[in-house]
């Protein structure tokens, strides 16, 4: 019998205070035209709908992603969760998680967000230079930030990540270290640190924002990841480290080990497989005032075989770890023949290698995995 993958449910905020200029996530500024409980009521609807798809599936993990989503009252939290529960089947050791932006007024909302069963909170610090907080558009100061992160040292089993961003806008080398440096003292379980990419669809692609060289970035890099390793964080995904495995983020491996999961909410992506092995692919409608009429749902098709193979390097190769022919073959319910003459391209430009049945991203390949990955693109 065919087993399906485990599956995730990510839930999509789209409201912000405002939106900042480096963000291309769906989001825009929340005009309250729209009540909270309104649109948590018609979340639920949507994923009554998706539930019928899903074969039965309990949830391993559950991520409240925006847009801000610490913008919503504690008990608007409380009853998303409590309603997800009454809804679908949950793991007995669900993971969830909630983005927080981090300004004076979180603190007691993470203790009641911690109250109402969410055990991992992830707050978006990006720099803690006040300099550098202003000119991306931040709307909170370093005191605030480090005093929010201080006070969730009394929750039981914390479960915390700091998100940090490198190769701001005039950043220096010692600038982006010192961010770093001050993540690690305040000791968080988790940090996903990654490097500022200028989107088409955002402020700062239409000025003109003057960034680190590439020089300064690869310093920032090499120095920062020995840094982080003297510290004792082990880096397991391109982006993420952890001192222990059990911090881990379930939810995000779960999207790099080709996992399914369920969107919902303006914007939100979904990713099913049916029992068929077909794979359906769902988009959330963008806009709030249209979500709210019962239109959930802007597309949804079936992936075609000639796509699947790059969907699943796309999210593999982020773990930067040996891949077994088997894991493609089970994950993608294809034979690895189809992508023989893929596998030896990225094999003759030195990209990958193969070792006991595994394939393995060279030094080389993991500089330029974007020119890896295209190779998989039909």
């Amino acid at each position: 019998m065919y087993i399906l993958p485990p599956i995730s449910l990510y839930i999509h905020i789209p409201w912000c205070i405002k939106k900042c200029p480096y963000c291309d996530f769906h989001s825009y500024k929340y005009s309250k035209k729209i009540s909270e409980e309104k649109y948590i009521k018609h979340i639920i609807k949507d994923l009554k709908e998706d539930k019928k798809i899903i074969s039965n599936r309990s949830i391993k993990s559950i991520f409240i992603g925006g847009g801000t989503p610490s913008l919503l009252k504690s008990k608007t939290i409380e009853l998303l969760i409590q309603k997800i529960k009454k809804t679908i089947s949950v793991s007995k050791k669900i993971e969830i998680s909630i983005e927080i932006n981090p300004d004076k007024y979180q603190r007691e909302k993470i203790i009641k967000y911690h109250q109402s069963g969410i055990n991992r909170f992830s707050i978006g610090v990006q720099t803690f230079n006040n300099n550098l907080l202003k000119k991306i558009e931040r709307t909170y100061k370093k005191k605030s930030v480090i005093d929010l992160i201080k006070s969730t040292k009394n929750i039981v089993n914390r479960n915390l990540n700091i998100d940090i961003i490198y190769g701001l806008p005039h950043q220096s080398v010692k600038e982006a270290l010192s961010d770093l440096i001050q993540a690690i003292k305040l000791k968080p379980e988790h940090i996903s640190w990654y490097q500022l990419d200028i989107e088409p669809n955002t402020k700062f692609y239409t000025q003109d924002i003057i960034l680190p060289s590439l020089l300064d970035i690869k310093k920032i890099r090499s120095k920062g990841k020995k840094i982080l390793r003297k510290s004792g964080y082990k880096q397991y995904e391109i982006s993420a480290f952890t001192k222990k495995k059990k911090y881990q983020c379930i939810h995000n491996l779960n999207y790099w080990n080709f996992g399914d999961y369920i969107g919902i909410g303006c914007g939100a992506h979904g990713k099913i497989t049916q029992l068929n092995k077909k794979i359906i692919r769902t988009i959330k409608t963008k806009r709030d005032e249209i979500y709210i009429k019962k239109k959930y749902t802007e597309k949804k098709y079936i992936v075609p075989k000639e796509d699947i193979p790059f969907e699943f390097f796309l999210n593999k190769f982020r773990l930067l770890k040996p891949i077994s022919y088997s894991s493609f073959e089970k994950s993608t319910n294809l034979n690895i023949q189809i992508i023989q003459e893929k596998i030896f391209s990225a094999k003759k430009k030195g990209y990958l290698i193969d070792k006991n049945y595994h394939w393995i991203i060279t030094k080389y390949g993991k500089k330029h995995l974007n020119s890896l990955l295209s190779i998989f693109l039909k």
